[in-house]
């Protein structure tokens, strides 16, 4: 089965935010997946992430970057993870799916 990045995705729903208690991807945290070919093993690809946070000390943030290095690791396809933190563009409750939103009680 070919790695996809709604694969990746549906993966970094099991991280959950320990203070807000929604997941990363619907909170809009995650901006960008991409992958490449590992060198060592050509059936598996290393997985690039771009995330946010969504203020600038978080301090969630190591426990979100461990956590998403981890289900994304436990994926069969995947050889090594990079997770970026970036705030360009800044998180704003805008990033957040309808589904969070819902959860959050912001309408």
């Amino acid at each position: 089965m070919a790695l996809t990045e709604d694969h990746v995705r549906e993966e970094l729903k099991k991280v959950i935010d320990p203070e807000l208690f929604v997941n990363i991807v619907d909170l809009g945290l995650i901006y960008d997946v991409n992958f490449e070919p590992n060198e060592e093993d050509d059936a598996k690809q290393d997985v690039k992430i771009d995330m946010t946070m969504t203020s600038p000390m978080c301090p969630a943030g190591p426990q979100l970057i461990a956590n998403s290095k981890q289900v994304v690791s436990a994926i069969e396809e995947v050889a090594e993870v990079e997770v970026k933190i970036v705030m360009d563009p800044p998180w704003t409750p805008d990033c957040m799916t309808e589904d969070a939103r819902d959860q959050l009680g912001i309408f």
